[in-house]
């Protein structure tokens, strides 16, 4: 994607249904009582760690197939969905729209991380 692309209409992601979905799942249990932002943060970061146990000590060849070797497959991908939904319900309770978040992050990025200064180069945009 270019970064003029950015400007379309048309939405990025649209998570409205997952966050329905959560909201649901969590009132049917009422778990909303527990989700306050502090308590989802902890859990997303919870799981973040979960994932990257899945690849720590992984070699860099390793890490790519990850999601298709049949020995992390599975881990690989229940990790990434509970990353997802933890993010999801943060943001949902936050009353944060991920769709105009993402599109915003892309555009600073563009800023900060021109291609003509980014090309190739793993530093970052303060560290020449």
């Amino acid at each position: 994607m270019r970064d003029n692309d950015l400007a379309t209409t048309k939405p990025l992601i649209d998570t409205t249904q997952l966050a329905a979905a959560l909201e649901q799942f969590a009132a049917d249990r009422n778990w909303s009582q527990f989700h306050s932002p502090k308590n989802l943060v902890m859990a997303l970061t919870g799981e973040v760690g979960e994932l990257s146990e899945v690849f720590q000590w992984m070699s860099e060849s390793d890490s790519r197939h990850a999601a298709t070797n049949p020995e992390t497959s599975q881990a690989v991908k229940d990790e990434i969905a509970d990353v997802l939904l933890y993010l999801v319900r943060l943001a949902d309770v936050l009353n944060v729209d991920l769709n105009e978040a993402v599109i915003q992050k892309l555009k600073t990025n563009a800023l900060k991380y021109p291609v003509a200064n980014s090309l190739g180069v793993s530093t970052k945009y303060n560290k020449k």
